[in-house]
């Protein structure tokens, strides 16, 4: 008798902005064995999964060079929970260097019990449907999916301090690393308004190669003078591909409170291909707690996300950390301490103009983020990004919103929001780097009469937010056509700024934490469809010193 016992360990990150940011292991205990008996897969008392491969079939799986949900008892008839069935052929897969493929046309039904089926090896869901029932579930933050690594993070002792743009870090590594940093001791992102709070550590992530050479393309963004953690997550090298699926959740009915689910495909592994993947959601009612992305990146790098259709969820609203009511955000993907992500011709099911859907993602702590031939509600950066690309994409009700540093860049693509770039005010507003905007559309608020503002959002100069806040610098804008045809009575034209603080009317507004603002502006080829020529701002004292150059 062979026994193998997997000890799985994962860590579920909270991602979206109003969660707090922490990690509650999970641990599955999965045991397999080789009697002479019948393959299958059952719960024990327990909870323990208990997993027995024949010896024929384990021979008759290694030839085939895959495992199917069929072969340890998955029913496939969408209403017997095949969970434990799911979750014990990819724990034999892993520990055998297996594909996986669901069954053809079959309909999975998953339940609210806790187990996680952990891949790290290809898996091909197909024309395999698979439904995820949240309406009574026993652990909301237990991913139905993991994908992880079997490759396994270190603390890297020596390393006490590190400097923005440092190219290099001294330490011997096995190969190449996302490195990341925090210290506890100092607070950013220090949130303002209805989702008010205390801020995050510092944290950066960055990657290097095997002699500690830093990626350039993704820089240490910050000064650590003292780090409280320092980790080391070793990069697969071999792309691990999942392909196909049809995955349905039947909403949850719980009260409307910031109890977020994440019953989801979370991604704990770098060099991740996802393909194909089509998720829908059903039975929302008129309450429920929001959910924290059901494709769920975080902590990894080099993660696509290409061909998959979406869902926006029904937004409730609940009374924020202000004492006054919110609404919620609830997300269908999130992301979160991660670089390197594309999301590659994704599209929803929604129409990206509804407002009572929530927009479909959010992020923190990422840097080199891209959306290229996606039709989605949003693009939503919270706790900042660094570098950010979107383009050949249209963007529905909510629009393009983020903070961060580096560059942001938004070519061959459409915009149906009330702002084409959303500054967000929650977080000072501020971008340390460049804003390039070239061969756009805007179409105001998806062609309501509004006052536009090609950029929105708002700082008062009195909110230690832990950062100084920047504005773009410089803002270049080519080849844009703005469609404001239809607009409100007394439009003035359309605004390249917003106004930013309506209180800065004059030198005798003193700003306690200064807000540095634009010195230039560089416009080419700007076309109104209401003939009305593009203003710098309501807040002309505001942005009194900007340079406004035309060519």
């Amino acid at each position: 008798m062979m026994k193998y016992t997997l000890q799985i360990l994962f860590f579920l990150t909270l991602l979206t902005d109003t969660q707090a940011q922490q990690k509650n292991p999970l641990e599955n205990k999965i045991v397999i064995t080789n009697h002479d008996q019948q393959t299958k897969a059952y719960s024990d008392g327990n909870g323990e999964l208990q997993v027995n491969v024949s010896p024929k079939d384990l021979l008759k799986f290694k030839a085939a060079g895959m495992v199917r949900y069929s072969d340890f008892g998955a029913k496939g008839d969408g209403r017997t929970d095949d969970i434990d069935a799911i979750a014990a052929t990819h724990t034999f897969a892993n520990q055998n260097g297996l594909l996986v493929k669901a069954d053809a046309g079959a309909t999975y039904y998953i339940g609210g019990k806790e187990r996680t089926a952990i891949i790290q090896t290809n898996t091909d869901f197909g024309t395999a449907n698979f439904i995820i029932d949240d309406t009574d579930v026993k652990n909301r933050n237990a991913p139905v999916f993991t994908i992880s690594s079997s490759l396994k993070s270190f603390k890297l002792k020596t390393i006490t301090s590190l400097k923005k743009n440092q190219t290099k870090i001294d330490v011997p590594l096995p190969g190449p690393c996302l490195i990341t940093a925090t210290d506890t001791n100092v607070k950013q992102y220090i949130r303002f308004g209805l989702n008010q709070n205390n801020g995050s550590s510092k944290t950066d992530i960055f990657l290097v190669d095997k002699n500690g050479k830093v990626d350039m393309k993704a820089p240490i963004i910050w000064d650590f003078d003292q780090i409280t953690d320092i980790t080391a997550l070793p990069i697969d090298e071999k792309e691990l591909k999942i392909t196909g699926g049809s995955f349905t959740t039947i909403a949850n009915k719980e009260e409307s409170k910031y109890n977020y689910y994440n019953r989801n495909i979370a991604i704990r592994r770098s060099n991740v291909l996802i393909v194909e993947l089509k998720h829908y959601i059903k039975e929302e009612g008129e309450h429920g707690a929001p959910y924290g992305g059901f494709i769920n990146i975080g902590e990894c790098a080099y993660v696509t996300v290409k061909n998959t259709l979406l869902t926006g969820h029904l937004a409730y609203n609940t009374i924020g950390s202000a004492g006054k009511p919110v609404t919620m955000g609830t997300y269908d993907l999130s992301v979160n301490r991660a670089v390197n992500i594309s999301f590659i011709n994704c599209s929803q099911t929604n129409n990206i103009d509804d407002s009572k859907y929530w927009g479909i993602l959010g992020s923190n702590f990422c840097k080199n983020l891209l959306y290229d031939g996606c039709i989605l509600s949003r693009f939503d950066a919270h706790q900042g990004v660094a570098n950010a690309t979107i383009r050949n994409s249209t963007l529905g009700h909510m629009g393009i919103n983020a903070i961060g540093s580096g560059t942001l860049t938004i070519e061959n693509s459409t915009v149906r929001s009330r702002s084409f770039v959303n500054l967000r005010s929650d977080y000072g507003s501020t971008w340390q780097g460049e804003l390039i905007i070239r061969n756009c559309k805007f179409i105001p608020a998806a062609g309501k009469p509004v006052s536009a503002s090609i950029i929105s959002g708002a700082n008062t100069g009195q909110h230690d937010f832990g950062y100084t806040c920047y504005m773009p610098e410089p803002i270049i804008i080519e080849n844009f056509k703005i469609d404001d045809s239809k607009y409100p009575e007394n439009y003035k034209g359309a605004a390249i700024f917003a106004n930013f603080n309506p209180e800065m009317k004059d030198s005798i507004y003193q700003e306690k934490f200064p807000y540095v603002k634009t010195k230039e502006v560089i416009l080419k080829n700007i076309i109104t469809t209401s003939k009305k020529p593009l203003r710098i701002s309501d807040n002309l004292f505001m942005f009194r010193d900007v340079a406004i150059k035309t060519h």
